[in-house]
């Protein structure tokens, strides 16, 4: 996980205010503090810049409060109370905010980009070091995003062989695996390459395609419509920038509306609705069906729940529950982690207990995860799947359909794509990678195994 997985902001990499507990914001913002203010108190270009002017609206106003704040962080809760919106403050932690804050300190606004009431984008700088401002307001005009991120890291040719794949992957992080294949009309994976494809791996969010599954086979079923309306319970919520976890306790979304969050945005209070919705067994159920290390999975934890036994008390708490058999974890989920707060969960910065409290699937699983959703069909299943490529970026002509799901979290990162050709060949390229001991960095990770999947798609045959 790196809890929130962050598959919409994956090529933002970790400089955003998120909720993440062992999150890189720190490090990676002063890192890019550190670059960009070499230049002292030299006169710079970008020092003589104007600034643009800032529309009088909800998010203008918020904007014109963040823009000032750094000089005074760290600042009280009180404060940090008027202006970010409860549930948001809330995952993120006052501590959280003010690192943040202290860490965008000398950030200038030099252009916005967009502009509506409640919301605004912009871009800006530290010293010499470029920066995309995010800011977006709720109804009551406080903040529910707040995000610097640095420009995008170019993404690396595709490697033209196997061979240079598997050598380029290996450097990525110690522990690796990697599938190419194609889904054939009896819904197999045909194997085209792979690296270690039946070793089970943390997944990250890569675990939401077994939720969309278990909803999806419920709508067919016919114990849920895609419309069917879902009451936000405050217990439901768990950590994340946006979607489903700054609506107000009590209101409403559908199973079509939480699902896209799920996928498109990882949003993690999305994806505890439909766990709760559907039931945590029936996605059990899914699971069992679609993977080959379906006991790895049970009891098939919430991302509240995940964040709770990580976050509170460790690692007495991690220890206590994962000592325990199925049965006694089940009833510690119910009796002991359902009473737990988020507030209570304290942030950790190096990798937290990977190979244990995680979701888990090898390669080979992911194509059958893929694989299944396919066999569903439906045309909502395929927009849900298809509304971020997670910066895979193929020709369109070539491959008109794709689907994406990546996920994250401290010492994991992993992508999965489902493409299909325009010859009518179905492909699934996954990487799965992972340090227990280190966190990865994510911004020379994340485009090299972008390139890697690119060239998955490339070396398969159908281009």
């Amino acid at each position: 996980m790196r809890l929130p997985f962050r598959s919409k902001r994956l090529l933002a990499l970790a400089v955003a205010l998120t909720a993440v507990p062992a999150t890189t914001l720190p490090a990676a913002l002063a890192s890019a503090v550190t670059a960009g203010t070499t230049t002292g108190g030299t006169l710079t270009a970008r020092s003589l810049l104007a600034e643009p002017e800032i529309p009088d609206s909800p998010a203008g106003r918020q904007l014109r409060w963040f823009l000032g704040a750094p000089d005074r962080a760290p600042l009280a809760e009180g404060e940090l109370a008027e202006h970010l919106n409860s549930g948001y403050l809330s995952s993120l932690t006052v501590n959280g905010v003010n690192a943040f804050l202290k860490a965008s300190k000398g950030f200038r606004l030099e252009k916005l980009t967009k502009e509506t009431p409640s919301a605004l984008a912009g871009t800006g700088a530290i010293g010499e070091q470029a920066f995309t401002l995010q800011l977006g307001v709720d109804g009551d005009g406080k903040i529910n995003l707040l995000g610097l991120t640095p420009p995008e890291p170019s993404v690396p040719a595709a490697p033209g062989s196997w061979k240079k794949l598997d050598a380029r992957l290996r450097q990525v992080a110690p522990r690796v695996g990697f599938l190419a294949a194609e889904i054939d009309a009896r819904g197999r994976c045909d194997v085209a390459h792979a690296v270690a494809p039946d070793t089970p791996r943390p997944l990250g969010s890569i675990f939401k395609l077994y939720v969309l599954g278990a909803v999806a086979e419920k709508i067919r079923d016919g114990g849920l419509s895609w419309n069917t309306k879902i009451t936000i319970r405050p217990e439901w919520k768990s950590l994340g920038e946006d979607g489903l976890t700054g609506r107000p306790d009590g209101s409403t979304t559908t199973v079509g509306e939480a699902a896209k969050l799920m996928i498109s945005i990882s949003d993690n209070t999305a994806t505890d609705v439909l766990i709760h919705t559907v039931g945590r067994k029936a996605v059990e159920a899914t699971v069992r069906r679609w993977s080959g290390h379906p006991e790895r999975n049970i009891p098939f934890l919430t991302t509240r729940e995940a964040f709770l036994l990580k976050g509170v008390n460790h690692p007495a708490q991690a220890r206590a529950y994962l000592a325990l058999g199925t049965t006694g974890k089940r009833a510690y989920l119910r009796d002991t982690v359902a009473g737990q707060s988020l507030s209570d969960i304290v942030l950790w910065q190096k990798p937290r207990e990977i190979d244990t409290l995680e979701w888990f699937g090898s390669p080979r699983d992911v194509c059958r995860a893929y694989a299944g959703l396919l066999k569903l069909g439906g045309k909502r299943v395929s927009a849900v799947m298809s509304a971020n490529d997670v910066g895979l970026g193929l020709d369109e002509k070539k491959w008109p359909l794709v689907w994406a799901k990546g996920g994250s979290e401290t010492g994991v990162l992993d992508l999965s794509y489902l493409a299909r050709s325009a010859k009518g060949r179905t492909h699934v390229v996954t990487a799965l990678t992972s340090d227990p001991a280190a966190t990865l960095d994510e911004r020379v990770a994340a485009p090299e195994l972008i390139s890697l999947s690119r060239g998955g798609f490339a070396l398969a045959g159908d281009e």
